[in-house]
């Protein structure tokens, strides 16, 4: 008997064979088909590189489409030899060959190897203008990516030919006349190659226009109670002064945020520009009006492989469900570059689920921030010196940074950690903790060796403007050796152990234009710790320089360096040599470490209780030498003054008379700058004016560049 439910599957299946057999001839595949086709397809059983130094292996699989796609054909082969080509092209290889050599390996699969022969890298011989009558040269080379070739550019690879990158050079061009009274200043450029030099000559051709200076400048409003008054604070373009985009972008970004903390979020701020061109001046009104009321829907972040969401929402104070301000939407953008973390950071709006909701993209790029070394130098007061450091500026994508490092010189050890909270408790404040363990060993400038062990918590918080403020708190434990019987020290004894705990605070003014390159503005601190347990202490010391350009455009730069410390001993047995002020370099140059100030009989050095110094400086380009070797000249003139009557305790010791017979010096000099991939190094010969008879002086010393 034939069971119902098999006749009825026997039928289904003799109609679907009918239905599909039309199918066959049309070349839609039958059942089996695809399965026969995927089968005569090459698969890729690995991909592999031959000759790269320029790229690494990583680098150069994802040019490659094969080692994703799998599938091995000659016409993806030729694609991806053509891909790696390129790369290499655009980084400055023009003469390399890429070959590709495949075989079969006993899978069946193909294994393909790319041969790269790179040649030589092509640099930039020379990168000339024709047109600028306003800048230099030199100027203009200082503001682009692109360099010319130097005894650097192997370490910086800065000196490679892109398109890419001579078209952001253009605009980096254009922008700098934009910001220094030339608004219509039209840049074009050519590269032309040379094979006998291997080498790229560059022509820029510049348009620059009339100059413009800013005129009257006004605020006109249609909101009803915001207080332009308040507003005027934040005009960057005053009258008289150079027409400058970005002086007009930041007042506007500033003056909306001030509306917006007045309570009007939706302020929009624009500027209007009347052109006087009789007189070369832009009038300019900023009218502050009422925005589309525009709210923030949703916030997307991509690309953040590595850091955290929070770490990036937090730096745009504002959130989903607030008010859509662009100037803010700016400020936003602004302090995520500045984290430093990405390598590139866009930002886009899409229309939201409603006509007053917006979505705000961010996609972020990012880059590496971790940073380890080891590094080797020689100062003139320490010797020759070491250094190996782990640094994490983004430890574990929460931007916290993290940092120890294990030091060594002539004279001594070092050993430091340091961690950074930047946001405690979710507030604009940036808490840490530091230790240490440092040794500095008995020799003829230390007649007694120090193992000095603490730490300290720390916070610090804006508190308006330029103004911020820190405020710390530690202890410390010194161990004093003097074992060594060519230094004998009279003021210590071996053994001896001092413990103190701090606490204080410190306030910075920083109105630089540029922290790293300062050519205008104003730098100061002025601190303050009380120091107890073995001592009774009040220390202050204040800190000031200030920048200013001699000449415009021309990189010469003048200022004036300020500082003075005083230490109030509360105490009836004066202020241990172990917490004096031990003015040296730093406060007056041409003289050695320790090498000034107050001693003993017997030539131990002590220390000082109260000093003060001046210094004035004019830094300048080297006219003769390329702008990429990062060379610089000052001159400068130091004086300094160190209090001879209070003194710190002597322990019975007399002090030496020939070592304050004059409490006032001064030196002049010029100086070598070198702004080196290790920071910025300086070297300063000095001549001494005057001085007390028993000062150490020397000609030259080489230190690490300050602000202070």
């Amino acid at each position: 008997m034939i069971h119902p439910t098999k006749l009825m599957r026997g039928a289904f299946l003799a109609l679907a064979i009918l239905g599909a057999a039309p199918l066959a001839g049309s070349g839609v595949p039958l059942l089996g088909v695809v399965s026969a086709h995927a089968q005569q397809q090459q698969l890729v059983g690995s991909v592999l590189f031959e000759g790269n130094r320029r790229f690494s292996d990583k680098q150069l699989l994802t040019m490659v489409d094969m080692s994703t796609s799998g599938i091995f054909s000659q016409q993806r082969l030729a694609a991806d030899t053509e891909s790696i080509r390129q790369a290499y092209d655009r980084d400055g290889f023009r003469g390399v060959s890429v070959t590709a050599r495949t075989e079969v390996i006993p899978d069946g699969r193909v294994r393909v190897t790319f041969v790269v022969n790179e040649g030589d890298r092509a640099g930039i011989a020379a990168i000339n203008f024709t047109g600028n009558n306003a800048f230099n040269s030199g100027n203009l080379k200082g503001a682009m990516l692109t360099k010319e070739t130097g005894f650097l550019s192997w370490l910086f690879k800065d000196d490679s030919y892109d398109e890419q990158k001579l078209a952001v050079d253009r605009e980096r061009i254009r922008l700098y006349y934009a910001n220094r009274g030339y608004p219509d200043t039209q840049v074009t450029s050519v590269g032309e190659f040379d094979a006998s030099r291997n080498a790229y000559f560059i022509n820029f051709t510049i348009n620059e226009g009339q100059k413009y200076t800013f005129g009257n400048v006004g605020i006109e409003t249609s909101i009803d109670g915001l207080n332009t008054n308040a507003l005027t604070g934040s005009v960057d373009t005053r009258e008289g002064g150079g027409y400058s985009v970005t002086d007009l972008q930041k007042t506007i970004e500033d003056m909306s945020y001030e509306a917006t903390s007045q309570g009007y979020a939706f302020a929009d701020v624009r500027a209007r520009l009347d052109r006087d061109v009789t007189n070369g001046r832009f009038n300019v009104t900023y009218l502050v009006d009422e925005g589309a009321r525009i709210y923030v829907e949703r916030i997307n972040i991509t690309g953040n492989t590595k850091t955290r969401d929070f770490v990036i929402r937090r730096e745009l104070e504002f959130g989903e469900g607030d008010p859509f301000n662009r100037s803010m939407v700016i400020r936003g953008r602004k302090n995520i570059e500045a984290l430093g973390f990405f390598s590139a950071v866009q930002l886009s709006t899409a229309p939201g689920s409603a006509a007053d909701k917006v979505v705000l993209n961010i996609a972020v790029t990012e880059q590496s921030t971790g940073e380890y070394g080891a590094t080797a130098g020689y100062s003139t007061s320490e010797g020759i010196l070491g250094e190996i450091s782990l640094t994490e500026r983004n430890f574990l994508g929460r931007g916290q940074y993290l940092r120890a490092a294990i030091g060594a010189s002539e004279s001594g050890r070092t050993f430091d950690f340091s961690f950074t909270e930047p946001r405690f408790m979710g507030l604009k404040v940036a808490a840490g903790v530091d230790a240490y363990h440092r040794i500095t060993d008995e020799s003829s400038r230390n007649y007694y060796g120090v193992q000095a062990t603490g730490g300290q918590l720390r916070a610090s918080m804006p508190i308006m403007g330029d103004l911020s403020a820190t405020v710390f708190a530690g202890a410390e434990r010194k161990l004093i050796s003097d074992t060594d019987g060519t230094y004998k020290s009279l003021l210590l004894n071996d053994g001896d152990e001092f413990y103190k705990a701090f606490v204080g605070y410190t306030l910075t003014w920083n109105g630089l234009d540029d922290t790293k390159k300062p050519t205008s503005g104003l730098y100061a601190t002025f601190t303050q710790q009380y120091i107890g347990w073995d001592h009774n202490l009040l220390k202050s010391e204040a800190r000031a320089r200030y920048f200013v350009p001699l000449l415009d455009d021309s990189g010469i730069v003048a200022s004036v360096r300020g500082q003075a410390g005083v230490i109030n001993d509360f105490s009836d047995n004066g202020v241990n040599v172990v917490e004096a002020f031990l003015p040296g370099s730093q406060l007056i140059r041409g003289f050695e470490s320790r090498g000034l100030g107050p001693r003993i009989v017997g030539d131990q050095y002590l220390g000082a209780t109260m000093y003060a110094g001046l210094s004035a400086e004019i830094q300048f380009p080297i006219p003769v030498l390329p702008e990429t070797y990062g060379l610089s000249g000052a001159i400068w003139a130091d004086a300094a003054w160190i209090d001879d009557g209070s003194l710190p305790n002597t322990n019975g010791n007399a002090v030496d008379p020939e070592s304050i017979d004059s409490p006032w010096r001064t030196s002049i000099g010029a100086s070598l700058i070198w702004d080196s991939p290790f920071g910025p190094l300086r070297g300063d010969f000095a001549h001494v004016l005057n001085k007390s008879t028993d000062d150490r002086t020397q000609l030259f010393q080489l230190t690490l560049q300050t602000l202070l």
